[in-house]
């Protein structure tokens, strides 16, 4: 009896796998051309000595991005006889030195990465053919700078931001106000194609839900990891949406009691900031529910599971339409009643 049910369960499992591989396209045939940019390395092989003419020399090489990260980034003029873009490249020389040792020990192997940022761009042209594919830049940046930025030609990659979350630095007093625990262990190599691509789908659909009430925040953002979801369908929902694994399993579990608690307790529709903030966002767990076990932004991961209902009702609607639909019809049409 017992190898009958374990045999049950492998034929299962293999055809749920296979069905997976079905409902997923061959994007094998696209062709990517992905090049990943290291200014990064350029920026700390500078000659502090000769500083002037290794900027000048920076900038010759980096045309499209050497004053977005001077001016962006570091907040300088950058021209090279600057006497602030002068200090302040010193300063990220000197103090983000053991910074930039970890992240680069970090990725050490950058072929994974690479690989499936690949794999995601050609999903990004499957679905999206007119979609111009951006140059990959690694830069270092100060720490209150984004460790994602999108340039009008490039998506940098800020390593002060994926220096591993046992890097030392991160746990410092000063730097737990800006990157508590919760976030900082996701300043992992693993991260970067998941973010990589957040940033393609801000590109593709800029999120402009900031003032709509509170359910249709949460399926607009939903709708990002919904598509998130077409353009790495094989990376864990861990690494997409940065929860844990508990936090992950304690979601799917509850999904239904969550859904009757805000149905119960709250104003779907409120506009009401501090009411918004409990749902949407970073926090370490979610005000109205367990705080060992719930997530923060725990309205974007039921808004997910709203758009997921929709697009399963609508198997005809391309990407492009689910996600340009509004709001309001995609909760209505996805009948959403968990258990």
């Amino acid at each position: 009896m017992k190898k009958t049910t374990l045999y049950f369960f492998i034929v299962v499992l293999l055809a749920a796998c296979a069905n997976n591989k079905e409902n997923t396209p061959d994007v094998s045939g696209i062709k990517v051309d992905l090049k990943i940019e290291r200014f990064d390395k350029d920026f700390f092989n500078l000659d502090t000595n000769n500083l002037v003419e290794g900027l000048q020399r920076l900038e010759a090489n980096y045309p499209a991005f050497y004053n977005d990260y001077m001016q962006g980034i570091l907040g300088v003029n950058g021209a090279a006889n600057d006497l602030s873009t002068q200090k302040m490249t010193r300063v990220i020389l000197n103090n983000y030195a053991p910074v930039y040792a970890a992240a680069t020990q970090e990725l050490s192997d950058f072929s994974t990465i690479e690989k499936d940022l690949k794999k995601g761009f050609q999903f990004v042209k499957y679905y999206f053919p007119q979609y111009r594919i951006p140059g990959i830049i690694t830069f270092m940046g100060t720490f209150d700078a984004p460790g994602m930025a999108l340039t009008e030609r490039y998506i940098g990659i800020g390593l002060h931001q994926y220096a591993g979350k046992n890097f030392e630095g991160y746990k410092s007093e000063q730097l737990r106000q800006l990157y508590p625990a919760y976030i900082s262990r996701r300043f992992e190599s693993q991260y970067i194609p998941a973010n990589v691509m957040k940033a393609v789908v801000t590109d593709l659909f800029p999120d402009k839900s900031a003032t709509k009430p509170l359910i249709e925040q949460m399926i607009e953002k939903g709708k990002q990891w919904w598509l998130l979801d077409k353009l790495l369908p094989g990376e864990p929902d861990s690494v997409k949406t940065g929860y844990t694994k508990q936090q992950l399993d304690w979601c799917r579990q509850n999904e239904g009691l969550m859904w009757s608690y805000m149905l119960k307790n709250e104003d779907l529709y409120s506009i009401t900031p501090s009411t918004i903030q409990i749902y949407i966002g970073e926090a370490p767990f979610t005000q109205a529910f367990s705080q060992e076990l719930s997530p923060g932004n725990i309205g974007q991961w039921i808004g997910w599971q709203i758009v997921r209902k929709f697009a399963e009702n609508n198997p005809n609607l391309k990407p492009e339409d689910v996600m340009q639909t509004p709001a309001k019809k995609v909760l209505e049409e996805s009948k959403y009643k968990p258990k």
